[in-house]
């Protein structure tokens, strides 16, 4: 029996920025369609007034998921690149940048074709190797950019380690937490400055949103990226809040069954003599599963498989599964199946694919909550296609 008097991580989930209506009682939070709210007189508002500043359904998703990251902050915009987007707007011409080297593909590419352009450097290393880590550093450098697990690679990086060494150089991290959520693994508890999300992934749950989010602790940071989240627009609309907060209110009984069934399909999969080579942390043989054992509260619901195949041949077991829909994206209630190379990683040049580990053969599995035999069978009947 829980006998502290913080809320357990269910409870915030249902509860946290949210209170019944108290016009009406509606216990559901109101989806405010406005853009703007009357003045008392001029500049004198109830805390509201114009939308893209501040919206009542935004303000009670942004305590939402800033409740269950365990931070004070949080600041909700329209897609998760939107989010990335106002961290590195705080930077200036000339800072430098390290991001992990097995990234988003999004990511890679806002880096490379937008933020090059003006200035602003990256260095991408394994950020498992804290020797590479401490190499990349630079006067200049101001942040480090990190995904743990990451996508698609699923390593993990020591978040706690990293975060120590970049604050005794004065180097802000953010850490993009899409692939673990907050039920799974607390980056802010670990030392770091900034999370992110996708919510469009796991905490909206249900494939049907598109959103992001920051969350941190420091009020002067705080100011920085309100002022960018405004500045450039980059919010999301109420009912996209709304969409977001109903799925964060399952997101731990959602994320206990895509650990179980992920863990059962990466079992399976290690076993299949048509497999290469299995990537889950919660797997023994996952050369960080230590670590992930530390700082995860179980695998997550992401596997990603190296098939003894051809490139052609993996691309046929993608276009072959029927429960596992072949789509981008991730962290809905049904299963997907992804191939980075031509998908979601396609923008990040080969050569620099391979050199970080991502195989053309590589395929992405979403690991969904439907019926665990179902998923088995299924995928079972994709690989009896491969020669």
């Amino acid at each position: 029996m829980k006998r502290d008097s913080k809320p357990g991580f269910g409870t915030l989930a249902i509860h946290a920025g949210q209170v019944p209506d108290p016009t009406t009682g509606a216990i559901m939070t109101p989806v405010y369609l406005t853009s703007t709210y009357v003045q008392e007189a001029p500049a004198k508002t109830k805390g509201y007034d114009y939308s893209r500043s501040h919206n009542p359904t935004r303000t009670a998703l942004e305590q939402n998921l800033a409740a269950l990251e365990g931070g004070r902050h949080g600041l909700a915009f329209a897609s998760g690149m939107a989010a990335i987007h106002c961290v590195l707007n705080t930077l200036r011409a000339g800072d430098h940048v390290i991001a992990g080297n097995d990234l988003y593909g999004g990511t890679y590419r806002l880096l490379r074709t937008f933020y090059d352009k003006f200035g602003i450097t990256t260095t991408f290393v394994d950020l498992t190797d804290l020797d590479q880590l401490h190499a990349a550093f630079r006067a200049e450098t101001r942040l480090v950019m990190l995904e743990t697990p990451t996508n698609p690679l699923l390593r993990c990086n020591d978040l706690a380690a990293i975060a120590k060494i970049c604050r005794r150089r004065g180097v802000l991290t953010m850490a993009d937490n899409t692939f673990a959520t907050p039920y799974l693994q607390n980056p802010l508890a670990l030392g770091c400055d900034i999370v992110a999300h996708s919510t469009t992934k796991y905490l909206g749950g249900h494939s049907d949103v598109v959103g992001g989010v920051l969350v941190c602790n420091d009020d002067d940071l705080l100011v920085k990226l309100r002022h960018f989240q405004n500045s450039c627009g980059g919010t999301p609309g109420p009912m996209d809040c709304f969409l977001v907060l109903r799925g964060t209110k399952t997101l731990h009984v959602r994320m206990e069954r895509h650990c179980a069934n992920a863990l059962q399909v990466a079992q399976w999969l290690e076993r299949h003599r048509k497999v290469a080579r299995v990537f889950y942390p919660g797997l023994a043989s996952h050369p960080n599963h230590k670590l992930a054992k530390q700082q995860m509260r179980a695998g997550g619901g992401m596997v990603s498989v190296e098939l003894k195949a051809s490139v052609a041949q993996a691309k046929k077991v993608c276009s072959s599964l029927r429960v596992f829909s072949l789509a981008e994206s991730l962290g809905g209630v049904e299963s997907l199946v992804d191939h980075p190379a031509s998908m979601t990683h396609a923008s990040i040049p080969a050569a620099d694919r391979r050199r970080a580990g991502l195989g053309d053969g590589l395929i992405r599995l979403s690991v969904g909550i439907e019926d665990l035999d179902d998923q088995i069978r299924d995928l079972e009947q994709a690989l009896q296609r491969l020669k």
